[in-house]
């Protein structure tokens, strides 16, 4: 009884278990108000994500560092924050052109939890532990995701993770965790939910923003971007051969017909069509170009 007793003190404390006054009305007024009362309270997020921003930088040089020595990163988590994960890696490989062998998503409850809830699978310590350590190795990235912090999945992941020398970064919602085998917290408090608990609601966009942040300045920073161009994107459907065809014109101001020339010549390696294109090289050179230069394009054609 005293053990139960202490674990229901436990989450009632949790930052995102806290009953927010601002809505405490929200069952009992216009709709048009309950919009507005959400819409009010998910305005409050950027601001208390810019709050954090000294530690996202560091998890931000951590990730490209990682991926830049060729380790792989993983995201794990459980309900929301493990399909945020998912979501984070598996948007990464066409976006920059990344291998999706390098960025791994880990859901609580396998992969059927991505699409039907299991929410029991977050509190097996255990299965977070036996994945991490069977699947990580020296040099690693282990991005836990935990909103309130104290998700059981997401520290045997954390714990496996220093047991095989791997790195760490928690994003969390909950200030007050403190876990000795993390390199990084980046937590914010972005106050009680609209719904008491709820948190795929603030604390899930919270959340997103940060994934956000980290992955998309660790590929500006590890040469993934040319200006605001995606520079390393794969052609995987239409949409993306369209726009690979319109960076490419906007970079070399040259017409349709012209891009489509040059990005077949580089098998619609956008990045290697444009080196070919501004310096009128051919495509050996242009990779050689663009190895030498880390993959910087500004270092290549400016």
């Amino acid at each position: 009884m005293k053990i139960e007793m202490d674990k229901f003190k436990l989450y009632s404390s949790l930052p995102t278990e806290r009953i927010n006054k601002n809505t405490i009305d929200i069952d009992r007024i216009p709709l048009i108000r309950v919009l507005e009362k959400i819409n009010k309270e998910d305005q409050s997020v950027p601001l208390k994500i810019k709050e954090e921003f000294k530690d996202i930088e560091k998890g931000s040089l951590l990730l490209s560092k990682t991926f830049l020595n060729r380790k792989k990163i993983f995201f794990i988590g459980a309900g929301t924050s493990g399909r945020l994960g998912v979501l984070e890696a598996s948007e990464l490989p066409p976006t920059y052109g990344v291998d999706p062998k390098q960025f791994i998503a880990i859901m609580a409850g396998g992969k059927d939890a991505v699409f039907l809830s299991k929410e029991g699978a977050e509190d097996i310590y255990e299965d977070g532990y036996k994945i991490i350590n069977k699947m990580a190795k020296k040099g690693d990235l282990i991005i836990a995701i935990a909103a309130s912090g104290i998700t059981p999945y997401v520290k045997g992941a954390i714990d496996a993770a220093k047991k095989r020398k791997a790195k760490t970064i928690l994003v969390t919602c909950n200030k007050d965790i403190k876990y000795k085998n993390l390199d990084i917290k980046i937590a914010v408090d972005i106050g009680p939910e609209a719904i008491n608990g709820s948190t795929r609601m603030k604390s899930g966009t919270a959340t997103k923003l940060i994934l956000n942040m980290l992955t998309t300045s660790a590929m500006i920073i590890s040469g993934k971007v040319y200006r605001n161009w995606m520079v390393d994107l794969k052609r995987t459907s239409l949409k993306l051969e369209m726009r690979a065809e319109r960076i490419f014109s906007q970079i070399t101001k040259l017409d349709l017909k012209e891009t489509k020339t040059y990005l077949k010549k580089a098998g619609y390696n956008l990045k290697r069509a444009i080196v070919m294109a501004k310096l009128g090289v051919d495509a050996k050179t242009a990779d050689k170009l663009i190895k030498r230069h880390k993959g910087f394009l500004k270092n290549i054609i400016e």
